[in-house]
């Protein structure tokens, strides 16, 4: 059995880690550089990196800033925000990055999708995702639907049906955000965790209201999450990444320990 894995997200805004709840009244709170490299030092299995505003004030993203991450952190590193065709993708990778998550960008042109995972491997191309309960309907049968531009704008389209498209076009994994559950710290969304997990055959991170090690491990035993997302609480300095995997493994859940 794969090891799961721990990863810090570092939410960027003008160069700033910040964080908001329910992708709403964001606070600057430290520097993402230095954060990252925390983060690595402490036994992150990988680092995200997503600059929020990228795509809904439709410029590219910070490179500067990626580069200045990549050079600090030797575990992988993902990189989202405003990444719309190949070019971006490949300017990101070139900046030091492992990984590309395409999630607005994605949806307005899945072909970016196929793209990329012809030119760099699926290994490399994220789906992101940022996810809304939504009542039932003939169009989002699941009742969660994708919202796009840092959750500012619903697409029509339910969750689960464009998780299976965008890994028929090649995505190699899905990095799935609860809107409703973001920063809140009550727990993952274990049911679109789960419905998601069993909806697609690559590996699934959950993302979106971690609030104890506990959680975390309920997203791995409870909805088969291949990963964890987490942010609030190492960045208010609740928790240790250290502390968490000791706490998930207690549960005899596969963690990689490395101090």
């Amino acid at each position: 059995m794969l090891s799961k894995r721990i990863i810090p997200c570092l939410d960027v805004r003008n160069g700033k880690l910040t964080k908001g709840v329910k992708f709403q009244g964001n606070v600057d709170i430290g520097d993402p550089v230095e954060s990252a490299r925390h983060y690595y030092e402490q036994g992150a299995d990988e680092i995200v990196f997503y600059d929020i505003t990228a795509s809904a004030e439709g410029r590219g993203i910070f490179l500067d800033v990626v580069e200045k991450v990549a050079s600090r952190i030797f575990i992988p590193f993902s990189v989202g925000g405003g990444i719309n065709t190949l070019d971006d993708m490949r300017a990101v990778l070139l900046a030091g990055a492992e990984k590309v998550s395409v999630n607005s960008g994605a949806v307005k042109n899945p072909d970016v999708i196929s793209q990329g995972a012809a030119a760099f491997g699926a290994q490399c191309v994220v789906l992101g995702m940022d996810v809304k309960r939504v009542p039932k309907s003939e169009a989002i049968p699941s009742g969660f639907e994708v919202v796009i531009h840092g959750g500012r704008k619903p697409t029509g389209l339910d969750a689960l049906e464009w998780a299976r498209t965008g890994e028929a076009l090649g995505a190699g994994e899905i990095c799935l955000n609860s809107i409703d559950a973001d920063g809140t710290k009550e727990g993952y969304d274990l049911e679109l965790t789960r419905l998601m997990v069993q909806s697609v055959g690559i590996p699934v991170i959950a993302s979106g209201g971690a609030g104890s090690p506990d959680h975390m491990a309920d997203a791995f035993t409870q909805a088969g999450a291949s990963a964890a997302l987490i942010a609030s609480i190492v960045h208010y300095g609740e928790y240790t990444i250290p502390q968490i995997k000791e706490h998930i493994a207690a549960k005899g859940v596969k963690m990689r320990m490395v101090w």
